[in-house]
């Protein structure tokens, strides 16, 4: 009955919890309109896409675990806090360094920094360490694993080529294609198992949470989730191509269809929490906060409301402000660039075996051409060229380069580069197998291949507002019998010379 009579008076009062949590709602209507495209991205991608469906989920569970926490929190007595102010100011300079990168998973990101450090400027030390869990929960709706797609479609095929050889059924593994007998199989991005291994390691961490106290147990589930879920995708791609080799591909595809899907994963989910069944160490009704121990955090820091509240509001709004100054700076009008002329290689109108063209959304300019010597070799020349870059219009991101994701191109593996550039395969229905050079150069700066490299220069340009003139040279060619696609690639390479001239052509720096 104590502990009944505690909340009235813990939860009442104008200095206390109403008017904490109106200042919380302010800032959070405040950073909600200002970075209204960011929630907006974030809730499209949970909606679309069935590897964040379970996106949606999350924010009533943050809610439930909130609610959960709901006698604890009545307990402590709410402050503005300025190391939260720290906490918005880190939320605000990684939205800057997102949106100078066109990295919306870093934007994703630090609008949960801006949500989460407008809790802690808003309620205090005490209440952050009661809501430590939601808090850290809540980076679990930022979409972020289907950067591990192939990574996860070569593991995939490798475990099914694995399967395939035990149950000695001839199997041969290019990339993430697979052919036997009966026909090939593509491992494509929705079979990787991403979405799985995504809302796994969002379900597991949530159970670690709930029904674990020890970090040895929880470390022990977690990791045994992720493994089951890993191997489970696996055999669930060999079951799908023995069906076939013992019938037909229509047949596996009826059975992929049946097998794969939620319903596969709810499988796997159920059979991992009965095995760690047993080894729950926390009790349905154990406390999930000590409200008296954390009402005992003494208060320090504790800055005036107006002093609190602007700072909070400038914190806010300085990153859209500078966004849009640093980019008026360094965009620049570009002219279409000019195809080379190339010693010892003229152009031909070949039809290609499978149609081919790099995708770049948002480029102000895109040319390209075949080229042929006497020596038997063709290669493909793409360039892309920006005048400046931002989301949607960007050098590197989703979707963008050699293989459109939502075209007949797959990428299939790593592949020779020279020294500044970045190679990899792709192949199309057929199979027709493609090698592609690609060379990166943003402002000024040096020729790469490097993506992560391009991110940075891209950053470093939007934050400075510096010069932000970024181009793609893609020199590719198709492998054949008796025409290996390296050695044209490395013929045509020797003949054009240093491709920063190219680079310089296509898109001059200031």
């Amino acid at each position: 009955m104590m502990q009944a009579r505690a909340l009235p008076s813990a939860w009442a009062g104008d200095a206390g919890w109403p008017r904490q949590l109106r200042a919380l709602a302010g800032l959070w209507l405040a950073i909600l309109l200002l970075y209204w495209r960011d929630a907006a991205d974030m809730v499209a991608i949970w909606w679309t896409s069935s590897t964040y469906g379970h996106c949606l989920f999350l924010p009533p569970i943050i809610g439930w675990l909130v609610w959960q926490r709901r006698e604890g929190l009545g307990r402590i007595t709410p402050r503005f806090w300025a190391p939260g102010l720290v906490w918005m100011a880190l939320g605000a300079a990684f939205w800057l360094l997102g949106d100078a990168g066109s990295l919306g998973v870093i934007r994703h990101g630090a609008l949960i920094l801006l949500l989460q450090g407008a809790v802690a400027a808003t309620l205090g030390p005490a209440v952050v360490r009661g809501l430590l869990f939601p808090l850290f929960y809540a980076f679990f709706m930022v979409p972020v694993g289907s950067e591990l797609e192939p990574a996860l479609q070569l593991l995939t095929a490798r475990i099914a080529v694995a399967l395939l050889h035990l149950f000695q059924v001839p199997a041969h593994l290019e990339g993430i294609f697979i052919t036997i007998p009966t026909g090939y199989f593509k491992v494509a991005e929705a079979c990787s198992g991403a979405k799985f291994l995504v809302a796994m390691t969002a379900y597991g961490v949530l159970v670690c949470n709930v029904c674990f106290r020890s970090w040895t147990r929880r470390a022990l589930f977690l990791g045994g989730a992720l493994l089951a879920c890993l191997l489970a995708n696996g055999v669930r791609a060999f079951g799908t191509i023995y069906v076939a080799h013992l019938t037909t591909i229509d047949a596996a595809v009826g059975f992929d269809h049946v097998v794969y899907g939620w319903l596969f994963f709810a499988l796997v989910m159920a059979g991992v929490m009965a095995v760690a069944w047993p080894f729950f160490d926390r009790r349905p009704g154990d406390q999930a906060i000590d409200g008296e121990a954390l009402a005992a955090i003494p208060a320090r820091a504790v800055p005036p409301m107006p002093v609190a509240l602007a700072a909070a509001l400038a914190l806010i709004l300085a990153p859209p402000v500078w966004s849009r100054i640093s980019t008026h700076w360094g965009s620049a009008d570009l002219a279409p660039p000019l195809l080379p002329q190339v010693a010892g290689w003229h152009r031909v109108a070949t039809p290609m075996r499978a149609p081919w063209q790099p995708r770049f959304d948002g480029a102000d300019h895109r040319v390209m051409a075949r080229y042929a010597d006497g020596q038997g070799h063709v290669v493909d020349l793409a360039i892309a060229s920006f005048g400046w870059q931002q989301e949607g219009r960007e050098l590197v991101g989703f979707g963008q380069g050699a293989a459109d994701p939502e075209g007949d191109w797959s990428w299939t593996s790593p592949a020779w580069a020279p020294v500044g550039a970045r190679g990899e395969a792709i192949a199309a229905p057929g199979p027709v197998l493609r090698h592609v050079v690609t060379f990166y150069r943003v402002g000024g700066g040096a020729v790469t291949g490097s993506e992560a490299t391009v991110k940075l220069e891209t950053m470093k340009a939007r934050l400075l507002g510096r010069d932000q003139r970024a181009v793609a040279i893609l020199i590719s060619a198709e492998e054949g019998e008796g025409a290996p696609a390296d050695a044209a690639i490395r013929a045509f390479l020797a003949a054009l010379g240093d491709p920063v001239r190219l680079a310089e052509a296509a898109a001059p720096p200031r």
